[in-house]
């Protein structure tokens, strides 16, 4: 019998809660996690060094433009620390938001990077645009990220529109319908809206997003099980196993695999780099929120385009199921150390630009 798919967590482990999680045990080597090379989880800045999906990224690793970008270090490091208690948070975020914009700079004005919409392949180009949401009446442009609240800023937008009566209406979200994106206008109403209106998007901690989106498509969306889930069965396991699944078993090591092997510009957009979404080199945000504070950062947006104080960002739907800091600790924990640290160079950007730091997979950590 083929492992227990990981989004099915063992009996009496608990998803939701707030006590401590059971002792982990180390899973015995798989298949999947064989090493490629000597590709290791460097802490320091030669993991930029390892290669990276986008052609676009090896040409500025062979340039030495990311010689001097760094994720942020651990949290616990001194340099998160305050003599003053109180201002703790306050600090922590103005560290963040230092590291993302110094990052941001130093990466995206190299001369190699693309400036410009039009300077992107058509391909990239047109991810981009697909995108990017645009309200005319509030002036605002909003890339949406899938696993990063999307759904429920699409709600926002629909009210502040007048295509929906409130944020809270109970019903299934059409993803499409009632809104405009910039991929529906042309070249000089694209340039226009590039260069007036408020632009903002969310960004989420890049495995704790892949976490969300497996557990999401493959634990419940059967267009996800069959078109996705019954291909990576199919590559990975013998041909007797595979036969025998209907694509709702895969597991978490397979889902990491199917993404090591795929090319990042033909991913579905629920696991594709935020990156690649969202180009951030080419689009100068005016904010970058993220998930960890989604209901501060959301409030700040709202005031930014002036919305009307009667519309607040909707609270969490009552059928979601959160990636706590236990089921996250427990995946990354149970699956092979050598596939994540193969897959990591995948999303660098996401974690160097956005200012993220690297999962820590290390045993003592594991052993907590």
């Amino acid at each position: 019998m083929f492992p227990r798919p990981l989004y099915r967590l063992p009996e009496g482990f608990q998803m939701e809660g707030h006590r401590a999680p059971p002792t982990l045990r180390r899973i015995p080597a798989h298949p999947l996690s064989r090493p490629r090379g000597h590709i290791a989880l460097l802490p320091s800045m030669l993991m930029f060094g390892v290669i990276v999906a986008s052609s676009g990224l090896l040409l500025m690793i062979e340039r030495g433009i990311l010689a001097e970008v760094k994720t942020p270090p651990p949290r616990g490091d001194v340099a998160w620390r305050t003599v003053r208690p109180e201002g703790e948070d306050e600090l922590e975020l103005q560290i963040l938001r230092d590291v993302r914009n110094r990052t941001l700079r130093r990466v995206c004005g190299h001369q190699s990077m693309p400036h410009s919409v039009w300077a992107l392949p058509p391909g990239q180009r047109r991810t981009l645009l697909k995108h990017i949401i645009v309200n005319d009446k509030y002036k605002f442009l909003y890339c949406y990220v899938p696993k990063v609240a999307c759904s429920n800023w699409k709600r926002v937008l629909k009210v502040l529109d007048g295509h929906l009566d409130s944020v809270d209406a109970k019903l299934k979200m059409d993803h499409k319908s009632d809104l405009v994106f910039l991929a529906d206008l042309s070249a000089e109403q694209i340039r226009y809206r590039m260069r007036h209106y408020y632009k903002f998007l969310f960004v989420r901690e890049p495995m704790e997003r892949l976490l969300s989106a497996y557990r999401n498509k493959f634990g419940e969306i059967r267009e996800y099980q069959q078109r996705y889930g019954m291909e990576i069965v199919r590559r990975y396991r013998k041909k007797t196993a595979a036969a025998a699944s209907k694509g709702d078993d895969v597991t978490f090591s397979e889902f990491l695999q199917y993404l090591l092997d795929e090319d990042v510009e033909k991913m579905d957009e629920h696991w594709m780099p935020i990156y690649n979404l969202c180009q951030p080199c080419v689009v100068p945000y005016d904010y970058i929120g993220s998930y960890e504070r989604l209901r501060e950062d959301a409030n700040h947006i709202l005031e930014a385009i002036n919305a009307p104080t009667y519309i607040q960002f909707p609270e969490r739907q009552s059928w979601y199921k959160p990636v706590t800091k236990e089921t996250f600790h427990y995946f990354l924990c149970n699956t092979p150390q050598g596939l994540i640290r193969e897959l990591l160079p995948k999303y660098i950007m996401d974690y160097s630009l956005f200012a993220y730091s690297l999962p820590n997979i290390t045993k003592d950590h594991c052993r907590q």
